[in-house]
Formats: structure tokens, sequence, C-alpha cells
């Protein structure tokens, strides 16, 4: 469903993403780890179609994402999306936002209010659909979110960071929702994560980046077998060192930037 060839992005002098290749089957759950700075946010724009490559090529569901400005639109026609930072409008209720999700996304209206009243009940906010989304809680508006990646019916959905912030219950009840569409509807489900634990226990495989180059691909517990570790965390740290690194990525001006994209 995803395919990266020799991926790599560069802005002058250096390199973001270094010649990273690899493969997202159908169905799969598809855990994208890295440091702080390690290029997981370049990848996602260069998946997304927000950024154009320095080299290499991206497929989607066999499409050249990279290949003109028409591939690029039936790829983004092909993909949800979920970003770290909150991209909803609080003065809109919760079916509100997703009304204007299937607008955007051309849903047929009789399908689009299946689809949101399914969705709702599923991620459990059915009851909650006329209120305004300000008066929601964290866990909720994250949620929400999800639930309109899903709306469109997409066949590959990318989070980045959906959990952040969350308390367990509210983490571990929202991959049970998210884990229910993938098996249902053979959604490809593309994530990054800081939750290590998170990722060992929802991915059915596990791809680590460092310093803009790929240093791990396999499953957790293949991954977990080359480094002599017991958990994932343990596997993550032999294979990226302890240092603390800084965050300079801004998922907000990505949400932005394409919603530009779709305007044009």
């Amino acid at each position: 469903m995803i395919r990266v060839e020799n991926l790599s992005k560069s802005f002058g002098s250096f390199t973001a993403v270094d010649n990273i290749s690899f493969d997202v089957g159908k169905g799969e759950i598809f855990a994208f780890l890295g440091p702080n700075g390690a290029g997981k946010t370049t990848t996602i724009k260069m998946l997304t179609t927000l950024m154009q490559p320095t080299s290499g090529k991206i497929w989607l569901d066999g499409l050249n994402a990279m290949d003109g400005a028409a591939n690029k639109h039936l790829a983004r026609k092909s993909f949800g999306i979920v970003f770290q930072d909150p991209s909803l409008d609080g003065d809109m209720t919760g079916q509100e936002n997703l009304e204007l999700h299937g607008v955007l996304y051309h849903v047929p209206r009789r399908q689009a209010r299946e689809r949101i009243e399914n969705l709702l009940k599923l991620f459990e906010l059915w009851d909650r659909r006329d209120v305004q989304v300000k008066k929601y809680s964290g866990g909720m508006k994250r949620r929400l979110e999800i639930a309109r990646g899903f709306l469109h019916t997409p066949k590959i959905l990318f989070l980045d960071e959906p959990t952040l912030g969350l308390d367990p219950q509210s983490r571990n009840q929202l991959w049970a929702q998210v884990k229910q569409l993938n098996e249902q509807e053979q959604v490809t489900v593309f994530l990054t994560t800081h939750y290590m634990d998170e990722a060992e226990r929802v991915a059915h495989r596990v791809a680590v980046i460092d310093h803009g180059k790929g240093v791990a691909l396999g499953t957790p517990a293949e991954i977990k077998e080359r480094t002599g570790t017991e958990t994932l965390e343990e596997a993550f740290l032999a294979l990226t060192g302890t240092e603390i690194r800084d965050e300079s990525a801004d998922p907000a001006a990505m949400m932005r930037q394409f919603a530009q994209m779709w305007r044009r």
C-alpha cells in the first residue's frame, strides 16, 4: 500500500532524510519511530505530498505520488491524516466538523450521514454530537479527529503522535477503536509515537529512523531479538542512544499547508 524507495530530503548542506526504503502492506499497522529531529516529520511530509523529495520515489496504493500534480491530487484522496496539533473548529459541534470534512472530500451526503453516525457511535461521541468541540475533553477531541480521518473511507491513515498527552485509559480505548476499523476495513495505518509500549502492542511492524537514516525494520519481536533486549523501548534506546533531542517540527503548519493544497 505504501512503497518508499531510496527517499532523501536535503535542506542545503543538511540531510534530514537519507536514502530510506521500506514497504507497508495493505491492512498493516506500521509504526515509524525515531528520536526528536530524526526525520520522521519530514518523511511524513513527503509521504503526504506536502514536500517534494530531493530524490527517491513514493508509491501510495500503486500510484507514483510524486509524478505530477494530477497524481498528487489522486494520492491525497486515498489517505487521511491526523497530526499532533489540534485542527478541529472549536466553535462547531462534533457532527458539524465531520460534515465539513465530508464536503471537502466530496463524500455523498447520504453516505456521509450514515458514516458520521457510525463513527461517532464507535468512538463514543454520538451523545455529544451537538456539543461545541471547545467543550470536549482532550481525549474526546482526539477521538473526533481520528473519526474524521476515517470518514472518507481512506485506504491509508497517517497518525502523527495520535495519543500524545492522553491518559492510559484514553489511549487504550482509542487504539481499540482504531484497530477495530483497521481489521474491518483493512485500512493501512502509518503511525508515529514516542510511546514504545504502544508501538509494541499495536504495530505489526516497526521502522526506526535516526539522524535521517533507517536503522531497523521488522516486527517488534525481531527488533528485540536483534538488539538482545526485552522491550521495544530498550531496543529503541540501544539503536538510537540515550541523549536528549530537540523537536523542531510544526505539525500545525503541516495541516495548514495540506488544507491550502486542497483549496487550490
